[in-house]
Protein backbone atom coordinates (compact mmCIF):
# COMPACT_ATOMS: atom_id res chain seq x y z
CA UNK A 1 0.00 0.00 0.00
CA UNK A 2 2.59 2.54 0.69
CA UNK A 3 1.91 5.99 2.57
CA UNK A 4 -0.25 8.28 2.21
CA UNK A 5 -0.01 11.47 0.28
CA UNK A 6 -2.51 13.81 1.87
CA UNK A 7 -2.98 16.06 -1.29
CA UNK A 8 0.67 17.49 -1.22
CA UNK A 9 3.74 17.19 -3.42
CA UNK A 10 6.56 15.62 -1.96
CA UNK A 11 9.03 18.08 -0.62
CA UNK A 12 5.63 19.74 1.06
CA UNK A 13 4.65 16.24 2.60
CA UNK A 14 8.42 16.15 4.01
CA UNK A 15 8.44 19.50 5.28
CA UNK A 16 4.54 18.61 6.55
CA UNK A 17 6.14 15.97 8.74
CA UNK A 18 9.56 17.57 9.17
CA UNK A 19 7.75 20.33 11.34
CA UNK A 20 4.98 17.51 13.00
CA UNK A 21 7.52 15.39 14.61
CA UNK A 22 9.78 18.25 15.42
CA UNK A 23 6.12 19.60 17.35
CA UNK A 24 5.80 15.87 19.00
CA UNK A 25 9.35 15.51 19.73
CA UNK A 26 8.93 19.35 22.26
CA UNK A 27 5.60 19.09 23.11
CA UNK A 28 5.13 15.21 23.18
CA UNK A 29 1.15 16.12 22.65
CA UNK A 30 -0.20 17.34 19.47
CA UNK A 31 -3.64 17.67 17.57
CA UNK A 32 -3.68 17.07 14.04
CA UNK A 33 -5.93 15.15 11.74
CA UNK A 34 -6.17 11.30 11.98
CA UNK A 35 -4.64 10.64 8.74
CA UNK A 36 -1.94 13.16 9.45
CA UNK A 37 -1.40 11.50 12.99
CA UNK A 38 -1.48 7.50 11.57
CA UNK A 39 1.05 8.49 9.19
CA UNK A 40 3.39 10.30 11.68
CA UNK A 41 3.28 7.66 13.95
CA UNK A 42 5.46 5.82 11.60
CA UNK A 43 8.65 8.30 11.20
CA UNK A 44 8.14 8.92 15.25
CA UNK A 45 8.70 5.65 16.03
CA UNK A 46 11.51 5.08 13.90
CA UNK A 47 13.44 8.67 15.27
CA UNK A 48 12.64 7.14 18.68
CA UNK A 49 13.76 3.99 17.65
CA UNK A 50 17.29 5.58 16.36
CA UNK A 51 17.27 7.64 19.75
CA UNK A 52 17.43 4.68 21.88
CA UNK A 53 20.65 3.45 19.65
CA UNK A 54 22.15 6.59 20.81
CA UNK A 55 24.92 6.38 18.52
CA UNK A 56 26.76 9.78 16.37
CA UNK A 57 25.29 8.09 13.43
CA UNK A 58 22.06 7.69 14.56
CA UNK A 59 22.28 11.17 16.23
CA UNK A 60 23.54 12.90 12.63
CA UNK A 61 20.41 10.57 11.03
CA UNK A 62 17.31 12.25 13.44
CA UNK A 63 19.45 15.61 13.29
CA UNK A 64 19.16 15.70 9.19
CA UNK A 65 15.17 15.23 9.93
CA UNK A 66 14.10 17.22 12.55
CA UNK A 67 14.10 20.42 12.73
CA UNK A 68 16.48 22.78 14.66
CA UNK A 69 14.14 24.45 17.37
CA UNK A 70 14.91 25.05 21.26
CA UNK A 71 12.76 22.87 23.45
CA UNK A 72 13.85 23.51 26.39
CA UNK A 73 14.54 26.15 28.98
CA UNK A 74 17.82 25.01 29.37
CA UNK A 75 18.04 26.71 25.08
CA UNK A 76 18.65 22.70 24.28
CA UNK A 77 16.96 21.97 20.70
CA UNK A 78 14.93 19.04 19.93
CA UNK A 79 17.36 16.56 18.86
CA UNK A 80 19.15 16.96 22.15
CA UNK A 81 15.61 16.64 24.40
CA UNK A 82 14.53 13.13 21.99
CA UNK A 83 18.37 11.81 22.89
CA UNK A 84 18.43 13.05 26.47
CA UNK A 85 15.20 13.03 27.99
CA UNK A 86 13.05 10.80 25.36
CA UNK A 87 14.65 7.62 24.43
CA UNK A 88 16.20 6.87 27.83
CA UNK A 89 12.24 6.69 29.09
CA UNK A 90 11.83 3.97 26.12
CA UNK A 91 14.83 1.87 27.08
CA UNK A 92 12.64 -0.81 28.27
CA UNK A 93 10.26 -1.01 25.23
CA UNK A 94 10.54 -2.42 22.16
CA UNK A 95 8.04 -0.14 19.91
CA UNK A 96 4.77 1.55 20.71
CA UNK A 97 6.02 4.71 21.58
CA UNK A 98 2.81 6.83 20.69
CA UNK A 99 -0.68 6.94 20.96
CA UNK A 100 -3.20 7.91 19.01
CA UNK A 101 -6.53 9.37 20.44
CA UNK A 102 -9.60 10.70 18.48
CA UNK A 103 -11.33 13.77 19.31
CA UNK A 104 -13.80 14.24 17.24
CA UNK A 105 -14.72 16.31 13.62
CA UNK A 106 -12.86 19.65 13.46
CA UNK A 107 -15.57 22.62 13.26
CA UNK A 108 -15.51 24.21 9.66
CA UNK A 109 -14.69 21.17 7.32
CA UNK A 110 -15.48 18.17 9.64
CA UNK A 111 -11.97 16.90 9.26
CA UNK A 112 -11.57 13.86 11.62
CA UNK A 113 -9.35 15.02 14.62
CA UNK A 114 -7.17 13.18 16.84
CA UNK A 115 -4.61 13.93 19.69
CA UNK A 116 -1.14 12.03 19.02
CA UNK A 117 1.50 11.54 22.12
CA UNK A 118 4.20 10.29 23.73
CA UNK A 119 3.24 7.03 26.06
Amino acid sequence: MGYRKLGRRTAARKALFRDLVTDLIINERIETTEMKAKELRSIAENMITLAKRGDLHARRQVAAFVRKEVATAEGRDAVQKLFDEIAPRYAERNGGYTRILKIGPRRGDAAPMAYIELV
